[in-house]
């Protein structure tokens, strides 16, 4: 029972250790082990990077050319980060219903 109960431990640290992948400290491997993260476009984000650790992510999705708000929210769902940070979308304010809108008076 002991050793059942620390493999499970062990495998759950493996695994909360390998969950994120900052990408201002991390290294081409690291970044290339996330998945839809290939050689080119870590190459890319570390190029981007030599000017100056990311910010957050509209900062990396301003400087880091393919990346856009869809495959930002993919590759953190896959563990990569900014600062520690996933992805969070920006609000975007929603259309008023029909309903809401006051009809038009004529005069």
């Amino acid at each position: 029972m002991f050793k059942k109960a620390l493999a499970l431990l062990l495998s759950l640290a493996a695994t909360l250790a390998m969950a994120a992948v900052d990408v201002n400290t991390a290294s081409e491997a690291d970044l290339d082990s996330i998945k839809g993260i290939g050689p080119g476009t870590s190459s890319k984000m570390l190029e981007a990077r030599k000017a100056g650790k990311f910010k957050d992510w509209p900062d990396l999705i301003a400087r880091v050319p393919g990346i856009g708000d869809k495959r930002a929210a993919k590759l953190s769902a896959e563990g990569l980060t900014v600062n520690g940070a996933k992805y969070q979308p920006a609000a975007t304010p929603e259309k008023a219903s029909s309903k809401d809108q006051a009809p038009a008076r004529k005069p």
